[in-house]
């Protein structure tokens, strides 16, 4: 598929041709769902926890005897029946990552780009660089390309002054090539692409 190439002035800069089995592939919701749960199982901390029975500071003396008083029998007043006691089956610090495939994680990157393509929400510019680090003159180059929520993708490299410009912009990501991401490239309206970005995508993917 073809698709024509923009500056970041919004001036035409020619057309480049996109791998149809990158950037052309049916879009499968199951797929994009599976790994954005991935992604955010992966990033989570982790770092929930209760107190055990073990844990819980307090005497390990039965609080009165088992008969004879017409109460409940109790063994510890560190129990979780009792005020400051112990929680039970309570969360505990672990990682909730787990594994998937590299073919599926392949698979769901091409298909979120194929998705962006098929809406019509692809851009690719000749090249993602700024002349100085002032926020509102990139602000006013993105405006006038229309982009209020996007992801910027560029080659190796992200451009110091594009990226000091871009980071104090609400909605405006800019990544390298080597972390482009199904999360990030769903949670924005529009991805924008540069041709560094696009040739080494496709030859990472291919």
């Amino acid at each position: 598929m073809k698709l024509s190439v923009k500056t970041l002035e919004n001036k035409d800069a020619g057309e480049i041709e996109l791998s149809d089995s990158i950037f052309g592939l049916p879009v499968r919701q199951d797929l994009l769902h599976r790994i954005v749960h991935w992604q955010l199982a992966k990033r989570r901390a982790g770092t929930h926890k209760t107190k055990g029975i073990s844990e819980i500071a307090g005497t390990t003396k039965k609080p009165f005897k088992q008969k004879g008083t017409g109460r409940a029998r109790q063994g510890s007043t560190r129990s979780p029946q009792f005020r400051g006691g112990a929680v039970i089956f309570g969360p505990v610090v672990r990682d909730h990552g787990y594994d998937l495939p590299k073919k599926v994680r392949k698979l769901a990157l091409k298909t979120a780009l194929s998705a962006k393509a098929a809406d019509g929400k692809l851009i690719v510019v000749d090249t993602v660089t700024a002349d100085s680090h002032k926020t509102k003159e990139l602000a006013a180059k993105l405006s006038a390309l229309g982009l209020g929520s996007a992801l910027i993708i560029d080659g190796e490299n992200v451009n110091d002054q594009f990226r000091l410009a871009a980071r104090n912009l609400p909605l405006i990501d800019v990544l390298p090539q080597q972390g482009a991401n199904v999360y990030d490239i769903l949670r924005r309206d529009i991805l924008v692409l540069s041709r560094n970005a696009v040739e080494q995508l496709e030859a990472r993917l291919k």
